[in-house]
């Protein structure tokens, strides 16, 4: 049987509320504020009534009771509840503000019967709808992409929820991010689910073709067009025809690369490398880039008319060091594709494993959390993934804070010089392990000169080398 709680002390609106569900709805009634709370922990209710005059925070900045903040202990023990909030007529501000907060809705005393019937079924409708809205999201991902976009990030929800929107448009769609972040699983997420899925989905690194190759390749050329052209050769945007192009690395083209890319989504129509003639261009364009697209323009390296042109629909991926929450899932997921692959059956990983992912600050994303796990995959001869299948030094990371002795016989500014070199080692350390012991962009990322970083390395003894092999 379905339970609703009722904290008040208004001894009629208990009864009324009472009265409303006899048959359908056991009823308890909470007489402390202790006890309510204990009450939501033993047991499961659709919905709780509270007295608000009962309800007590702290003031927010403008004045007012901060009913979010009193609302957080009722949340965090039963977030599925329905909190409806009863308040006298001189109150009925403060309980619109309690709605605001988040309560689902409110009623004034005395109460009123067929209000609480209006209000509680109210509730329910929204949560069907709801509940149905969520049931054709999940309708719209195709079977093969169901894996890919389950997720427990807010961040990754929001992005997915882009996808969504966006797959089924013209739309040009630019994606940002850090390298390995899945910007070519997200661009293939569109094209799937879009209307041109049933054709050509060509992919291109822009930064992996030499700059004097890139036109030909992306436009074709004709013969004779340069010496070596001894034949007309079709580019992808000829061989993506009513299809999907997904240029990867999109801030590495050439001026006259950009020029060209930018008739293409200006006018819809190319020409090929020494060629006269328009061809028109029916392709949907996806760039991607790990490069802040506004800064290059800003310096005047990247025409701000393309940027303008790529960036209709941008889509940021999260790095995975700010969805750490999906982490068990990428896992079991690559689990289940190694287990396809070789002859193994490893369903599970030690807690010890998942514990260090969380401290790792993963730099190579979700690219770098692959190669980690098939490296342990293939030296693992048990059916868990176990720590010793792993670099040590993985688990040796940022495992606790440096510690400072202490030390009651020195004086405040010896324990703070100590505690100061400790904190610079360290975190010196971390940035080399992240930059592959790369001097320049370590420094960079410190904000100091190389100068500077190899005096502090020489000061605590580190050698960018060994940097490089724990790399």
């Amino acid at each position: 049987m379905r339970s609703i709680l009722v904290w008040s002390m208004d001894k009629a609106a208990c009864d009324v509320i009472r009265s409303c569900f006899r048959s359908e709805y056991q009823v308890d009634l909470a007489p402390t504020g202790e006890s309510c709370l204990e009450m939501l922990r033993r047991k499961r209710y659709e919905f709780f009534f509270l007295d608000l005059a009962l309800l007590r925070g702290s003031t927010s900045a403008n004045g007012h009771p901060d009913y979010r903040q009193a609302l957080q202990p009722y949340w965090h023990i039963s977030p599925a509840t329905e909190v409806i909030v009863m308040s006298s007529q001189a109150m009925i501000r403060d309980a619109v503000m309690a709605v605001k907060a988040g309560a689902s809705n409110y009623l004034t005393f005395p109460i009123n019967p067929e209000e609480v019937k209006f209000v509680t079924e109210t509730i329910y409708n929204s949560i069907r709808i709801q509940s149905e809205l969520s049931y054709l999201r999940d309708r719209f991902w195709k079977n093969d992409a169901r894996e890919v976009v389950k997720t427990n990030s807010p961040l990754m929800r929001e992005v997915f929820n882009k996808v969504r929107s966006v797959a089924p448009t013209k739309s040009t769609v630019l994606l940002t991010g850090e390298t390995g972040t899945g910007k070519g699983v997200v661009a293939g997420l569109i094209h799937r689910h879009s209307n041109r899925s049933e054709r050509q989905y060509i992919s291109i690194h822009c930064g992996a073709i030499p700059d004097p190759l890139l036109e030909s390749e992306l436009f074709g050329h004709e013969k004779g067009a340069f010496t070596g052209a001894d034949r007309r050769k079709l580019g992808k945007f000829d061989i993506a025809k009513s299809g999907t192009i997904f240029l990867d690395e999109i801030g590495t083209i050439t001026p006259s690369a950009q020029i060209k890319l930018l008739q293409v989504l200006h006018e819809k129509t190319f020409q090929r490398v020494g060629g006269k003639e328009t061809i028109e261009a029916d392709v949907r364009v996806i760039a991607a880039t790990n490069s802040d697209l506004r800064d290059m323009v800003d310096k005047g390296v990247y025409r701000d008319d393309l940027y303008y042109r790529l960036s209709v629909f941008p889509i940021e991926i999260p790095p995975l060091r700010e969805r750490k929450e999906d982490i068990p899932i990428l896992v079991e997921i690559l689990l289940n594709r190694l287990n396809k692959l070789y002859f193994k059956e490893i369903h599970d990983v030690h807690p010890d494993v998942l514990d260090a992912f969380d401290r790792y600050p993963w730099p190579g994303n979700i690219r770098e959390l692959e190669n980690i796990i098939e490296r342990a995959y293939i030296l693992e001869d048990s059916p868990v993934l176990t720590p010793k299948s792993f670099p040590l030094e993985f688990f040796t990371r940022g495992a606790s804070f440096p510690h400072v002795s202490l030390d009651t016989s020195l004086s405040l500014a010896e324990v703070r010089r100590r505690a100061i070199d400790e904190i610079e080692k360290r975190y010196v350390k971390e940035l080399l392990t992240q930059h592959r012991g790369r001097i320049q962009t370590t420094a960079a990322a410190a904000g100091i000169t190389t100068r500077q970083l190899h005096k502090i390395m020489k000061r605590y003894d580190l050698d960018k080398r060994d940097f490089r092999r724990l790399a």
